[in-house]
């Protein structure tokens, strides 16, 4: 259980900086742990995701003693709606990333979440109706071109990329709906579920004679820790959020893909090509713009006659 937070401001704000840099570090740590099960195929992979993570979650709903909460938002239809549709998202954005990862596509995986707080803005803009300024206008249509750029040299979109960062988008956008929802008990009705597919699949994979464990015990191990590795991080991210400004925390979230960003060159080899940093050059130059607008506006002091 995360410690209630004391009530001296500046340990707080200590304790909340911590949690952010141990959710976005792991969170920037993940291909390295998905990387240990490239060999068994994502969807299975999933299915093992989803079933641990739920087993995980309904322990700490034990542990918490939130069963009453777990149950009013089951015996709400509109929340369960709202969260049905963002369990289709999430597993949708889940069952991306693994396959980047095993793909070695790792770098589009870090461009994708380097995009999402653009694709925010843009649903923000289009779904909430909320308002741009001019610089703000300039640095959405930056990253818009640097995705199209290379569809406008003949290459291919970089679809994983924006698979990740729109299916991230559209999870954060639902959960919006529901702010009184927590990270925990909503984590569980997401991957409860899911969890009965999940369980199907691989009921379906073994009886066709396929190792149910990645046929190890090495993988075995690594396919269980995905439950905990999955929902911790989810905790930090909350325990964080109570602690700090949202627009704080919001300069923390650039920590995940630039660790992608980094494990794909140093640590698995892989070498962006010209389009691909272009791209690159386009979304961080759109972030660096949009975030010193963002900063300026809050920070200028207002006009007196």
């Amino acid at each position: 259980m995360v410690p209630s937070p004391p009530p001296d401001s500046s340990a707080r704000t200590r304790e909340g900086v911590f949690f952010a840099l141990a959710c976005y570090g792991a969170w920037g740590m993940f291909p390295a742990f998905w990387k240990l099960v490239a060999t068994v195929p994502p969807a299975e992979v999933l299915a093992h995701r989803i079933l641990w993570s739920l087993l995980f979650v309904i322990v700490l709903v034990w542990y918490q003693r939130r069963f009453d909460e777990l149950r009013m938002l089951v015996g709400s239809r509109r929340r369960l709606l709202v969260l049905t549709a963002s369990t289709l998202c999430i597993s949708f954005n889940w069952l991306v990333f693994i396959a980047a990862v095993s793909g070695g596509n790792i770098l589009q995986a870090s461009m994708g979440y380097f995009l999402n707080p653009l694709v925010n803005v843009a649903l923000g803009v289009l779904v909430l109706k909320e308002k741009l300024r001019p610089l703000q206008w300039l640095a959405v249509a930056l990253a818009v071109g640097g995705v199209a750029e290379p569809v406008l040299a003949g290459d291919q979109p970089p679809w994983v990329a924006i698979s990740l960062a729109v299916s991230f988008g559209v999870y954060g956008l639902l959960r919006k709906q529901l702010p009184a929802v927590a990270p925990l008990t909503g984590l569980a009705v997401e991957t409860g579920l899911m969890a009965p597919l999940a369980l199907a699949y691989l009921v379906w994979r073994a009886a066709a004679g396929n190792p149910l464990f990645g046929g190890s015990p090495e993988l075995a191990l690594a396919l269980i820790a995905g439950g905990p590795v999955t929902a911790l991080p989810l905790l930090w991210f909350a325990a964080a959020a109570l602690r700090l400004r949202y627009a704080t925390l919001g300069f923390f979230q650039y920590l995940a893909p630039t660790g992608h960003f980094l494990l794909a060159v140093l640590a698995f080899g892989e070498s962006p090509g010209p389009h691909t940093m272009v791209t690159f050059a386009c979304i961080w130059g759109s972030i660096t713009l949009y975030s010193l607008e963002s900063w300026r506006y809050h920070t200028r002091k207002p006009s007196t006659d």
